[in-house]
C-alpha cells in the first residue's frame, strides 16, 4: 500500500490498481501538494463535515465518477449535492473492490457551513482501511479516548495516522499515549502546522514515539511511503 501525504489531513492511498483519497482539503490549504483537478481516484473517504476535511470532495467525486464513503448524515449531504455515495456508520464495516473499510468513533464535531449557519452532518469518524492484507488506522480529528485500546486489541494495525496539532485534536502528549493503546507497527502524524494555532514540533512526537518503540514516518506534503 502506498500512502501519499497531500497536506493537513489529506492522504492519497493506492494499491493494486485502486486509488482513494481521504479528507481532500486542497483548495485553500496552504500546505496542499496537489490541485483537486489533478486527483484521479475511484473513492473518497470523508471522516467528518468540517471544511478542512470535506474540502474538494464533491468536485473530486463528480470529476472522477468516484464514490464518497462517509458516515450516514454526511453521505446524505454529499448525495444531495450530486455525488455518488456509500452510507456507513460507526462500528460498521463493508467490503469494496479495493479492500475493506470499517468506521471507528472519533471525539470531535461535524458540520458543513452554509454561509454562517452550520449544517449538522452526523458523528465524526475514523477509518480502519485494509488493502491487500495491510491495515491502516486513520484516526480522523479526535481527542484521546480509552476505546482506542479496543481498536488496537481487535485489529492488527500496521500503520496509525494520528493528529498531533492540539487545540482541535489530540496534542503530542495525548497522541503518544494513544500509540500505547493502539500499538501499531508504524505511525504517521497529521493535522499539524497547517495554521498557526496547530503549530507543533513534529520531532518531539517522533522522538517520543521512538522512545516507546514505534517507528514514526514524518511526511512532508507530496512525500509518500510504502506500508
Amino acid at each position: 500500500m502506498r500512502i501519499e501525504f497531500c497536506g493537513h489531513a489529506c492522504f492519497l492511498v493506492s494499491d493494486n490498481g485502486h486509488s482513494l483519497i481521504i479528507d481532500p482539503f486542497l483548495t485553500g490549504n496552504p500546505a496542499a501538494s496537489r490541485k483537486p483537478e489533478d486527483v484521479k481516484v475511484e473513492t473518497v473517504l470523508l471522516s467528518h463535515g468540517h471544511g478542512d476535511h470535506v474540502g474538494d470532495a464533491l468536485s473530486i467525486a463528480k470529476n472522477n465518477d468516484a464514490t464518497i464513503i462517509a458516515p450516514y448524515e454526511l453521505a446524505v449531504y454529499s448525495e444531495k449535492n450530486g455525488a455518488k455515495v456509500h452510507h456507513m456508520h460507526i462500528g460498521g464495516a463493508h467490503d469494496f473492490p479495493f479492500g475493506r473499510v470499517k468506521l471507528t468513533q472519533a471525539w470531535h464535531g461535524s458540520a458543513v457551513m452554509d454561509g454562517d449557519i452550520p449544517i449538522y452532518t452526523g458523528n465524526p469518524c475514523g477509518f480502519l482501511l485494509t488493502m491487500s492484507g495491510t491495515t491502516v488506522y486513520f484516526a480522523g480529528d479526535t481527542g484521546l479516548f480509552g476505546d482506542m485500546k479496543l481498536i488496537g486489541d481487535r485489529h492488527d494495525i500496521d500503520t496509525a495516522i494520528l493528529p498531533i496539532g492540539d487545540n482541535f485534536t489530540m496534542g503530542i502528549d495525548d497522541a503518544l499515549y494513544a500509540l500505547k493503546l493502539i500499538n501499531p507497527k508504524k505511525v504517521i502524524p497529521m493535522h499539524y502546522n497547517t495554521f498557526p494555532v496547530i503549530e507543533v514540533d513534529v520531532n518531539v512526537f517522533a522522538n517520543g514515539a521512538k522512545e516507546s518503540g514505534y517507528e514514526c514516518i514524518i511526511l512532508e506534503p507530496g512525500d509518500s511511503t510504502e506500508v
